[in-house]
């Protein structure tokens, strides 16, 4: 079994009060990983080693120093692609085919924000003033405190570390108590980097004694959180405490409409993509269908077929389509919300049940899954299940679906297929929600922003604008007359 440490200024700590806790492999339920759990102690220490290291060199190093710095992070991400990805699927389930891929791919990230580091500029105000030369510039905010989840770590750490060094910030990584290996494995990196110390550090622990500590610590700046509604909501609550700016990324219930002329080939691949890639554990899950009327029973049944001969297994095997679950909780939840829909009239189409394969009764597998459902009061319709579970409804015209599509607390994602131009333009603008896919879904970049609207949260990651996060905009006045000021008592 693996034994983990945090990750503290440089250091890997035991935790001080000598407690562990134990990690799983969900497609064995075997145990994985013993880890240190951190505390008050190790948070305290993690937060003043950041705020050292902030206001120590590491925010006054010229931004071409920087860039190496991420680089490096990037070439060492590609140099340990297969191990982190290996380490990723093994705590987590998630497809190795995947995990390798994603840890080589963000790389880029590191990479356009090293591209961007000394492209950050101010301006120069035409200002109302006479004999006033104004400009701004940005500065850091300073100590970052960046809560990921269990699901794409690599990629979730990536769209909150990179730009947040490139600014100049300092970060304290909260990893998941739930599969926190990952994180810590990309520690032994950040170490290899050589970064000062204190600029970057990992830990992990459970809500009160840790992630609370954290994000109502008095040295926090800043707090981007990725994760559920329900605790999104006690982070905001936390950040009244120390005041930070606060970033949410909430995952959603993304809703993925068919038009009767869309190509049904690429339609159909879309919707395998959007609930059954990563076993449906993605924030932008395409969970909701809506299949116009006329295709409705010719795509139930092309979709009914296709879920069938996707292939349930080890998630290190290079043919298996969908791995387990994370965890036995998510399993349950997903089974419960499933026996509830359908006592109150949902069809179960397809799936519904752990797979009846004697070689897949550890672990936590679950079959690909599609419901019927006439309304979006079922629970399988209305809540994120963050499994492999697709709503599938009718629809009859374009105002219709838009009704349809925006009948929902989340606005991450929305995927729509028509080969019209003005129906995919005038949907897209109307629907609520942040990232917009037509005639494709389940895309990333470093150049493309990532958030949503209503209850998957505020703010944005990746792009350009997320410099503004993490900084502040300073405002330098200059006074360039010989003359002595004005009255003193009168604002100007």
């Amino acid at each position: 079994m693996k034994k983990y440490k945090n990750y503290i200024n440089g250091e890997f700590l035991d935790s001080k009060s000598s407690k562990t806790f134990k990690t799983f492999n969900p497609a064995t339920e075997n145990e994985f990983a013993e880890v240190a759990e951190a505390g008050e102690f190790e948070v305290n220490l993690a937060v003043e080693s950041a705020t050292k290291a902030f206001h120590g060199k590491w925010s006054k190093l010229l931004p071409k120093e920087r860039a190496k710095f991420l680089r490096a992070i990037g070439d060492k991400l590609i140099e340990n692609a297969e191990q982190l990805g290996t380490i990723e699927t093994q705590n987590t389930g998630k497809l190795f085919k995947e995990t390798k891929f994603q840890a080589n791919y963000i790389a880029e990230f590191y990479y356009y924000y090293a591209g961007i580091v000394d492209k950050i500029e101010g301006s120069t105000l035409p200002i109302d003033k006479e004999d006033m030369h104004v400009f701004t510039t940005r500065v850091p905010v300073g100590v970052v405190a960046a809560v990921i989840p269990w699901n794409s770590q690599m990629f979730l750490t990536a769209v909150k570390l990179a730009p947040a060094l490139a600014m100049g910030n300092t970060v304290i990584i909260k990893a998941s108590e739930v599969a926190p290996a990952p994180l810590l494995e990309f520690a032994k990196l950040i170490d290899e980097v050589k970064l000062p110390k204190g600029v970057v550090n990992i830990i992990t622990g459970f809500a009160e004694n840790c992630s609370k500590i954290l994000t109502t610590h008095s040295k926090v700046d800043r707090i981007a959180f990725t994760g559920g509604v329900q605790t999104a909501k006690h982070i905001v609550k936390n950040s009244a405490e120390n005041l930070a700016h606060v970033t949410l990324e909430l995952g959603g219930k993304s809703p993925v409409v068919i038009f009767k002329d869309a190509r049904k080939d690429n339609a159909i691949n879309g919707v395998m993509a959007s609930i059954f890639g990563a076993s449906g554990q993605s924030c932008i899950a395409g969970s909701r269908l809506y299949l116009q009327e006329e295709i409705y029973d010719e795509y139930l049944h092309e979709i009914k077929n296709r879920a069938l001969q996707i292939i349930i297994g080890d998630p290190m095997a290079a043919n298996t389509q969908i791995g387990p679950l994370a965890t036995l909780k998510q399993l349950t939840n997903i089974e419960n919300k499933i026996s509830e829909t359908l006592k109150h009239g949902g069809r179960l189409v397809v799936g519904g049940k752990k797979p009846e394969n004697k070689d897949l009764i550890k672990g936590y597998y679950f079959e690909p899954t599609v419901i019927e459902c006439d309304n979006h009061n079922l629970p399988v319709a209305e809540n994120e299940l963050f499994g492999p579970v697709l709503s599938i409804m009718k629809f009859k015209d374009e105002d219709h679906a838009i009704k349809l599509m925006n009948d929902n607390n989340f606005g991450l994602a929305a995927g729509i297929f028509t080969e019209n131009n003005g129906i995919a333009m005038r949907v897209s603008k109307a629907v609520r929600a942040g990232i917009i896919f037509i005639n494709t879904y389940r895309l990333i970049s470093p150049v493309a922003p990532f958030g949503g609207f209503k209850n998957s949260g505020f703010g944005r990651e990746s792009g350009m604008e997320v410099i503004k996060d993490y900084s502040n905009i300073k405002t330098t006045w200059i006074n360039t007359s010989t003359k002595t000021l004005g009255d003193p008592f009168i604002i100007r």
